[in-house]
């Protein structure tokens, strides 16, 4: 684990040697090849949260969360043929600078805020996902852990700048892919003598775990076929064509063919790997139905728990579950007709760890996967899935706090501040402006404590915003009598519509971002139209 760590730091920084101007700090020159650019758009998008939380997302709901990446090879597409081409023609540093070349001043400093809010709140996300690996692992307070993680990824991000980032991601993408290669061969492979991989996928099948595709439709459901296809789709366009973290990485190319390459490889590579992990949950899940699971996989919650009194009553409630459980799913696994009997006892079990959350007021979701690689899983490992998992978060806080730092120089500083500096002036401050971001990650990441499913967590707080930046650069692009007016007000009333969304609860948030982008378009059109008569 620390030489692997230690490894793609040196590698990144050695990589990175000649940023010495803003451009090739910022940009890297605009000499990246596609597979270095692929594996780092991959990486900054599979966060150690990828890891932790989807396999626990995979273990107590099932498989139906890869629904949620049904519209990204389509968005893959229509981004390669439209926003690829602008970009580069454009010769611009951000996103948000096209705006500006479209628009007015006004709207691109709104969409800079709106991005430098919402990336600025999930970076801190970002983070305390390997505050929670280490903690589990070394057992130090998490406070200690997010500090080491920050300082780590600081000092390579602000020192080598974008080219940095890029390459220690494709060695962190490539130690990803080992990893998660052995958490599902492990899962596997620890089954009991008598239960094969056949046997597992019946057993998560009869608990409701292997659902990859669900085509009931409704607005409240968070995953289903529907939501996945369009509502995925609004908010991959988003994502990966208006979010500064993602566009850094093919502003980096060295030709508008290369950076379609790095997106149309996502488009093909990114649904089977969710698919894979999240697979991976299902197993672990068949793993701990003939392996007793602790009732709450949070170390510490489940040391407070054992000092209630609650506890001794919940404790023989939850053993009677699962040993009726394991009778049940033996027999189902054997061929035996003891479906209801086994969703049942697993109906009951559920409700008793929902009960003992209620009372430690906890949710360890995050915790699942982290508990079966530190109990179960050999050293060896162990440790190259800690090193997957790191990685994983490496990359994604490097490109999160990179892209957080050339908005900020390129976008605030250097066009409302100080216009007329010399470049190592820029350059200076772009580091500067690194260092603080991490800085604000370290400290933000703590109040991600209990916040359920972090890869839930993370997709919710994008949406909020996403809906808004998407239908403003769709009215940049593909509506050329929506003048500047049009665009700034129906940014606002796009995100007014999204958060009136999101406070009565009357959809699930993947439709945030189609009703936001809708609600832009709209009424950027209409104030238009207006202007002219």
């Amino acid at each position: 684990m620390i030489l692997s760590v230690v490894g793609i730091v040196a590698y990144g920084l050695w990589r990175s040697r000649g940023s010495d101007t803003t451009d090739a700090y910022l940009r890297a020159g605009r000499t990246m090849p596609w597979y270095a650019m692929a594996l780092s758009i991959m990486a900054t998008q599979a966060s150690a949260i990828t890891f932790i939380s989807t396999t626990g997302q995979g273990y107590v709901d099932g498989m139906r969360f890869v629904q949620f990446y049904f519209g990204l090879p389509l968005a893959m597409v229509i981004l390669s043929v439209t926003a690829v081409p602008v970009f580069h023609k454009a010769n611009v540093y951000t996103a948000y600078e096209y705006l500006e070349k479209r628009f007015d001043s006004r709207t691109r400093t709104l969409v800079s805020i709106i991005f430098l809010i919402q990336r600025g709140l999930a970076v801190g996300l970002a983070l305390s996902a390997p505050a929670i690996v280490l903690t589990v692992i070394l057992g130090w307070p998490d406070d200690w852990t997010t500090v080491l993680m920050g300082v780590i990824v600081v000092a390579y991000t602000a020192l080598g700048g974008v080219k940095a980032v890029t390459w220690t991601d494709f060695q962190q993408m490539l130690i990803m892919m080992a990893g998660l290669a052995a958490s599902l061969v492990m899962a596997v492979y620890l089954l009991p003598d008598n239960i094969g991989f056949g046997a597992a996928l019946t057993v998560a099948g009869a608990a409701g775990k292997l659902n990859p595709v669900t085509t009931n439709f409704s607005w409240g459901d968070r995953y289903n076929l529907w939501s996945g296809l369009f509502g995925g789709m609004f908010l991959a366009l988003a994502y990966f064509g208006c979010d500064q973290s993602q566009v850094q990485r093919y502003l980096t190319g060295s030709s508008v063919a290369q950076s379609r390459l790095s997106l149309l490889f996502n488009a093909v590579a990114k649904i089977p790997m969710q698919f894979l992990i999240l697979l991976t949950g299902a197993i672990v899940f068949a793993f701990f139905t003939f392996v007793q699971p602790p009732l709450l996989f949070q170390r510490e919650d489940m040391a407070k728990l054992t000092r209630m009194p609650e506890y001794p009553a919940l404790r023989e409630k939850f053993d009677a579950a699962f040993q009726s459980r394991q009778s049940a799913a033996r027999r189902l696994a054997a061929g035996g007709g003891a479906k209801e009997e086994f969703q049942k006892a697993q109906a009951d079990l559920d409700e008793t760890r929902k009960q003992a959350a209620a009372l430690t007021k906890s949710n360890d979701t995050n915790y699942v996967f982290l508990h079966f690689v530190t109990n179960y899983l050999p050293e060896g490992i162990v440790g190259l899935i800690i090193a997957a998992i790191l990685a994983a978060a490496m990359s994604t806080i490097s490109g999160e706090i990179n892209s957080l730092a050339t908005v900020t120089v390129i976008d605030i500083y250097k066009r409302l501040i100080n216009t007329e500096a010399a470049d190592a002036r820029y350059l200076l401050v772009s580091r500067l402006a690194t260092a603080f971001w991490g800085v604000y990650a370290v400290v933000t990441a703590r109040f991600a404590k209990n916040m359920g499913s972090l890869v839930e967590a993370v997709n919710l707080l994008g949406s909020l915003f996403y809906g808004g930046i998407l239908g403003v650069f769709a009215l940049a692009m593909y509506f050329p009598r929506v003048g500047a007016a049009g665009a700034f007000w129906g940014v606002l009333a796009g995100e007014a519509v999204i958060f009136t969304l999101h406070f009565t609860g009357a959809t699930s948030f993947l439709w945030y971002n189609v009703a936001g982008c809708l609600v832009v378009i709209a009424t950027g059109v209409v104030i238009s139209r207006l202007a002219v008569r």
